[in-house]
């Protein structure tokens, strides 16, 4: 529209110069170029008058533009400044509610604090009648912790309670020597199975393989009992050999139920410096070495301080082929988790006590809630063991402890025969050249 204006005004600009120069060559009696002269100059002052007005007109609409702008800039600045005054209304009222919800709360915080003390007291008063009723005989031994339905095969037996043993007393080293000796001769050493459980889930992750001596009596002896005669009189590689064999089949066994079951196996530093023995027992690893993710050997904290060149020599040989260790029996914090690291160690078992009793580890610069932390750095899993009631599993959440082992969950159990039964593979082999104190698979007990 602006631009047909534009045109409408210069034609008329046109014809009026025209006129003039019309008017002034006609009635004036003035030659054309002078007439033609001072129509074009006409026509260059109505164009200049033209463009100048224009221009006033446009700057006279920006200012009255700019001055709307500026109206509104300010109605802007006006409902901003009312949206911070009602902001900031808010914000009291919401820390006025907060005080007040805080009031309310607090008190109920408190109660249930001094409520959770109070059944902590409870239940440690509980677990210590049921371990005196327990230690009396009037009580059960405590039920297995629910296992995965694919763990079903290594239901225990019947026969799943320890017996009060008798001990080698008025026997001579020879002697317990000799009985020890007899025992493992007859395969009177039996394996027992205590499952490892996720926390807070309480599913069944691990087995820790024990030996377990059976007496001519019947009785049963816990390994505490035997090993450290057993280790005078070098029959631990034996003893080794044949708990190892069977931890192979129950590992086999499980891994063809559920791979995310696996296996801990105790083995004694003898086994590692035998300097014939360790030969046969690496042989028979090799054999397994598909098992190596499922199956893992565990030492003591003692013993792997005594360890020298030979015992490491043959760890590294075991981590060459792929399997991990694992440490407990742990006495203090002393350790560097990335030196056990570097070893192929994944595992660290700690007495739930000496995790739940800062002040017994002054000695350590490592702090219990640190723990589990620092070991999952190192790429080490922590394992809580020895958890006897349910305030422990409770305190050692707050610690970060992903795994747990104790009477709380289970007691360890034998391992039923069915369990024990395999194949004549290869892998299947006994590991010791003389026989004595393997059991073969053929030799396996039956239904």
């Amino acid at each position: 529209m602006r631009r047909i204006s534009a045109i409408f005004i210069a034609v008329c600009m046109v014809l009026i110069a025209g006129s003039i120069g019309a008017v002034l060559y006609l009635a004036f009696k003035l030659d054309a170029p002078t007439s033609a002269i001072v129509a074009l100059a006409a026509l260059t002052g109505m164009a200049f008058y033209n463009t100048v007005s224009n221009r006033l007109r446009d700057r006279g609409d920006l200012g009255d533009q700019i001055a709307d702008l500026s109206r509104g800039t300010g109605d802007l600045a006006r409902q901003v400044a009312e949206i911070g005054r009602r902001l900031n209304a808010m914000e009291t009222r919401v820390e006025s509610t907060v005080s007040r919800a805080r009031s309310v709360v607090d008190p109920i915080a408190a109660e249930i604090s001094e409520l959770g003390s109070l059944v902590r007291q409870i239940a440690d008063t509980v677990a210590a009648h049921e371990s005196a009723l327990q230690d009396q005989g009037a009580l059960p031994a405590r039920a297995a912790a629910d296992a995965p339905g694919s763990d079903a095969p290594l239901a225990l037996s019947e026969n799943d309670a320890i017996t009060g043993a008798r001990r080698f007393r008025g026997l001579s080293r020879e002697g317990i020597g000799e009985l020890i000796g007899k025992a493992v001769d007859a395969n009177r050493i039996d394996l027992y199975l205590q499952p490892i459980v996720t926390l807070p889930q309480r599913k069944v992750r691990y087995y820790e393989a024990l030996s377990r001596l059976r007496t001519e009596e019947g009785d049963i002896l816990p390994a505490g009992d035997f090993i450290e005669y057993a280790e005078a009189v070098g029959l631990m590689p034996k003893i080794d050999n044949l708990l190892v064999f069977r931890c192979v089949q129950v590992t086999r066994r499980l891994q063809m139920k559920s791979r995310d079951v696996g296996v801990f196996c105790n083995i004694s530093a003898s086994t590692l410096t035998d300097a014939t023995g360790f030969k046969q027992f690496l042989d028979f690893m090799e054999a397994n070495r598909a098992l190596s993710n499922a199956l893992m050997f565990e030492f003591t904290q003692a013993a792997y301080r005594t360890f020298g060149p030979l015992e490491h020599e043959s760890l590294a040989a075991l981590a060459e082929r792929g399997f991990r260790f694992s440490m407990d029996h742990v006495a203090d914090l002393r350790m560097e988790p990335k030196e056990l690291a570097s070893r192929s160690f994944r595992f660290l078992k700690v007495p739930a006590k000496l995790l739940l009793n800062p002040t017994g580890n002054a000695q350590s610069d490592i702090h219990p809630e640190d723990l589990a932390d620092l070991l999952a750095r190192a790429g080490i899993d922590l394992i809580a063991e020895r958890i006897e009631s349910e305030p422990m599993v409770l305190d050692l959440l707050d610690y970060d402890v992903r795994f747990g082992q104790g009477f709380l969950f289970s007691p360890p159990r034998p391992v039923r025969a069915e369990a024990l039964q395999g194949s004549a593979s290869e892998a299947d082999k006994p590991l010791a050249g003389d026989g004595q104190g393997v059991m073969a698979a053929a030799d396996l007990p039956t239904n």
